[in-house]
């Protein structure tokens, strides 16, 4: 009777426990024995402790469902979710499903994030919905690191954020906490590379109230054989449509990044230029004017050509 009681007890504890957290954190692990432990680590060692951490074991074939299972039974405020492989989108689309919190944030098994981050970027969510923070691109990589500073700043609506803050650069589904009924409807792409690229603008259309916070840091561990360092055409192409068919507010400066990566997936498909011909304003750094300058004179077919062309040249 009094171990039945002492059961009831610890479920009921759990239960008030679910109930309240502030926090679903959602880490997908696929093959990451070598870097599981050091991202779980960075969580569990936080300041703040208001979260659920979901992991979910995409089917991986290796040790890291024994792994996940053994911080499960560790900490009470860890749970495993084992699935069938799927995808990153798939493993996502997972742990939302099975989060509670008032606030959901995304961690890659391979990277982890700095201490007090959490305090941090919850104690400037206020009426916010989505709060982004800093992130050390290819941290262990010194000769492609680089750190995206952000300023501590209310956005007054998603355009300012957008092109303001160059959001169209780090559309990352980490090193952002968000109010979990953005995802009420939204879902990550199965089957779609970038598939961050997809969803971030999805979420700005409900028009959410965004900040920046300069404290607070996500390492984003470099990875030379990912799809950001080795991607080809057609994946290429997969994210310049993500970009055109998110029909968000488009500057200049945004022009002329679409444009950069139209010509890649020209040079490397072959095919015809999906981007809008445009007048484009000299802006950016000299290349980017140069180009700005190119394109408003030969068009971007012609520019897309002339890449291709000289890209051969130069690899003779």
């Amino acid at each position: 009777m009094l171990t039945f009681l002492s059961r009831l007890a610890n479920n009921l504890g759990n239960f008030i426990y679910i109930c309240r957290v502030k926090l679903s954190i959602i880490i997908p692990v696929y093959r990451v024995e070598t870097t599981l432990d050091r991202c779980v680590e960075s969580v569990v060692s936080q300041d703040f402790d208001d979260f659920e951490l979901l992991l979910v074991d995409d089917g991986s074939p290796d040790g890291c469902p024994q792994m996940c299972d053994r911080w499960a039974a560790s900490d009470h405020r860890i749970s495993v979710i084992h699935k069938p492989n799927g995808g990153l989108s798939d493993a996502r689309n997972a742990g939302l499903e099975r989060a509670t919190g008032e606030f959901v944030t995304f961690i890659d098994s391979d990277d982890y994030i700095g201490p007090g981050t959490l305090t941090a970027v919850i104690s400037r969510m206020g009426n916010n919905d989505l709060v982004e923070y800093p992130i050390w691109q290819h941290y262990d990589n010194r000769r492609r690191q680089h750190l995206l500073n952000l300023e501590n700043r209310q956005w007054d609506n998603v355009t300012d954020y957008w092109l303001g803050c160059q959001a169209y650069l780090h559309t990352y589904a980490a090193n952002k906490v968000y109010r979990r009924w953005l995802f009420s409807d939204v879902r990550f792409p199965k089957g779609r590379v970038f598939e961050d690229a997809w969803t971030l603008p999805l979420l700005l259309k409900k028009r959410p109230k965004v900040a920046t916070v300069s404290e607070g840091c996500y390492y984003y561990s470099d990875n030379p054989n990912g799809i950001t360092a080795k991607a080809n055409g057609t994946e290429l192409a997969q994210l310049l449509e993500a970009h055109l068919t998110a029909q968000m507010p488009m500057d200049d400066l945004y022009y002329l990044h679409l444009l950069n990566l139209q010509m890649d997936v020209c040079r490397l498909t072959g095919c015809y230029p999906q981007l809008q011909a445009r007048r484009v304003r000299p802006v950016g750094n000299i290349k980017m004017k140069l180009k700005a300058m190119m394109v408003n004179f030969i068009g971007i077919k012609g520019i897309c050509t002339l890449n291709k062309a000289t890209y051969k040249f130069s690899h003779w």
